[in-house]
């Protein structure tokens, strides 16, 4: 049987599920099986209500003693759930403020509309603030995911937007997020943040981890995990980690 790191980290959109949409059963079988054997943490853009809606809310069958082995770390680690007797509870929460979110959100909208990036008709809000993290979709929160991939394939659009709303915002974190998004949090608060936190509530030092996701690219919003230095495995999409994990645990 392979020895398996003693934490496994998961970015969640386009690594576990298509773009906020429910993780497959073929993934949810693998999940599971992982979840029996080794502890595992999600740390991905998305809100608390996402994940539920992507992937707890399908883990019905997981015992209690296996989901306690689960670590959600939502909107790129500034939020951490874990849990325990039966419902999750939260390590922390690290919000903005009033000010930090006004300024962000209206350089977001500003520099969109600037750049011609901004959607006159998308599916769903286009600017969402999640309390730790505020966050632009650029087809809105609910575009189909053929659309989102279609938008920019190569990133520019998005990295060019990133770039213009970071000048504004020198006291905050400005990332690309996933296929159409960027995500701002406070300044020195990311996915590395998020795997130093676990870290430090698990116990299992970073040389025992490994995080898979889609955007290790050095513009992507898992690079900072690969630049701490804690092992990485790149994938593709879900199917490309389900067949990972299936080889992982056979």
């Amino acid at each position: 049987m392979t020895t398996l790191p003693r934490l496994i980290a998961f970015d969640l959109d386009d690594t576990l599920a298509p773009s906020k949409s429910a993780v497959d059963p073929r993934m949810l079988a693998v999940f599971s099986r992982l979840l029996e054997r080794t502890t595992v943490a999600v740390i991905s853009g998305g809100n608390f209500e996402q994940f539920e809606m992507q992937l707890v809310e399908r883990l019905e069958g997981v015992d209690e003693t296996s989901l306690e082995r689960l670590h959600l770390l939502p909107t790129c680690g500034t939020r951490y759930e874990r849990r325990e007797n039966g419902a999750w509870h939260t390590v922390y929460r690290e919000n903005l403020d009033a000010a930090e979110s006004t300024a962000a959100l209206t350089a977001l909208r500003e520099e969109a509309e600037r750049l011609g990036l901004w959607e006159t008709s998308p599916w769903g809000e286009i600017l969402e603030d999640r309390g730790s993290q505020v966050t632009f979709s650029a087809l809105g929160q609910r575009a189909p995911v053929a659309a989102k991939q279609a938008w920019d394939p190569d990133g520019s659009k998005k990295n060019t937007l990133r770039a213009a709303v970071a000048d504004r915002l020198p006291g905050l974190e400005v990332r690309s997020g996933g296929s159409t998004s960027v995500d701002i949090t406070r300044r020195g608060i990311d996915k590395a943040y998020g795997m130093r936190k676990l870290e430090e509530h698990t116990g299992i030092p970073l040389s025992d981890m490994l995080f898979v996701g889609d955007r290790l690219d050095p513009d992507g919003n898992d690079y900072p995990v690969k630049a701490l230095g804690v092992a990485c495995h790149a994938v593709t999409d879900w199917e490309d980690t389900a067949d990972f994990l299936e080889q992982l645990l056979d």
